[in-house]
């Protein structure tokens, strides 16, 4: 016998505080009653729906995206803007993403039906890691890039530390590219953070979650991942993390 929420969640249903949200609005029936009770439990072969439909029991699937620019990350878009599921060819199960990459950002972008695997590295607790390169107008110098590493205020508080480094510097100093990695996952941050300090960011892109990269995956393409890959993000997600800042102002 396993909590409700947590049957939903493993069957795609959606992250299991959905699932609760959910169970709540006494949406969820179990062998024909309904249910509204969080903490009730049930068997998995139970008959169990949601509105009305039955879940499915779906195979798991596990899928990392090469995000292009200007795709909307999302099962659907009312204005016709090409959505991630559209380069997902071959996949007839509905997957959902793993967090959003806004419309302008690119590169790694998590997929999955699991939504205790979603939920566990989407929660704010869990701190995981999500590295990205920002070019940016300018060259952003030592003061800048250690106020971005201690944390910066913005409108919505205080950031958390972060990881901050030099990648690349144009040889005109009209743009520098800076590898930032931070553990929150707050609306458009690593822009916001750049924009606090008056280098706004032209080109954004993820590169890393967790000790996941995006390696030689093309734009656009995706894969599936390895049992090692989800092993290892599960396990980035179900601990803590000790967030640190870590910087190298001096310019390259």
């Amino acid at each position: 016998m396993e909590r409700l929420q947590k049957i939903m969640a493993q069957a795609g249903v959606a992250s299991r505080r959905k699932c609760e949200a959910l169970i709540q609005a006494g949406k969820v029936q179990v062998n024909g009653e309904t249910v509204t009770e969080l903490g009730f439990k049930a068997d998995p072969k139970d008959d169990i729906t949601v509105g009305g439909k039955p879940i499915k029991h779906e195979r798991k699937l596990y899928l990392m995206l090469n995000k292009p620019k200007g795709v909307i990350t999302s099962a659907s878009d009312p204005q016709g803007r090409k959505i991630v599921a559209d380069y997902l060819k071959g996949i007839k199960e509905r997957v959902y993403p793993v967090g959003r990459l806004d419309y302008d950002t690119e590169g790694l972008l998590l997929l999955t039906n699991d939504g205790e695997f979603a939920n566990l590295l989407t929660h704010p607790s869990h701190h995981v890691p999500r590295t990205y390169l920002a070019t940016v107008r300018g060259v952003p110098h030592g003061s800048k890039l250690e106020k971005l590493a201690a944390g910066i205020k913005l409108e919505d508080g205080m950031t958390a530390p972060a990881e901050v480094e030099y990648h690349d510097v144009s040889p005109d100093d009209k743009h520098a590219t800076i590898a930032i990695t931070i553990h929150e996952g707050r609306n458009r941050q690593v822009r916001r953070m750049f924009e606090a300090i008056g280098h706004p960011v032209s080109r954004l892109k993820r590169v890393r979650i967790g000790d996941l990269g995006l390696a030689n995956l093309q734009r656009g393409k995706f894969r599936h991942l390895t049992p090692q890959e989800i092993k290892a993000l599960q396990s980035s997600g179900s601990k803590p993390h000790n967030v640190h800042k870590k910087v190298r102002p001096d310019k390259p």
